[in-house]
């Protein structure tokens, strides 16, 4: 999907690292790096649609992939990744509120 029809009440799954979460994200979203994904599997709901995203969208499709195989059906890549959703006008934030970028 791409990141300018991400429904605002989608279950958000960043699976960037630590230092591109902290330069800037999507305000609703829900950080769990990719390389933890496999121990927090059951933090990723099963009941609603996830829309998963990186910085361009290829560790996102992996997981997309990953959770497919493992019983999630409501998944969907973002095509493009957080850099199609800054240049989408979508905002990104820090931790703190404050405008973030794309690392």
């Amino acid at each position: 999907m791409p990141a300018s029809a991400v429904p605002d009440d989608v279950y958000l799954l960043d699976v960037r690292e630590d230092d591109e979460w902290a330069a800037g994200h999507a305000p609703a979203a829900h950080h769990l790096p990719m390389t933890e994904l496999p121990a927090r599997i059951a933090e990723v709901p099963d009941d609603r649609e996830v829309a998963v995203i990186c910085r361009s969208g290829g560790r996102s499709a992996q997981v997309v992939a990953y959770l497919m195989r493992n019983g999630w059906d409501q998944v969907r890549n973002v095509v493009g990744g957080m850099g199609d959703w800054a240049a989408a006008g979508r905002p990104v934030v820090t931790d703190d509120g404050q405008p973030g970028r794309v690392a």
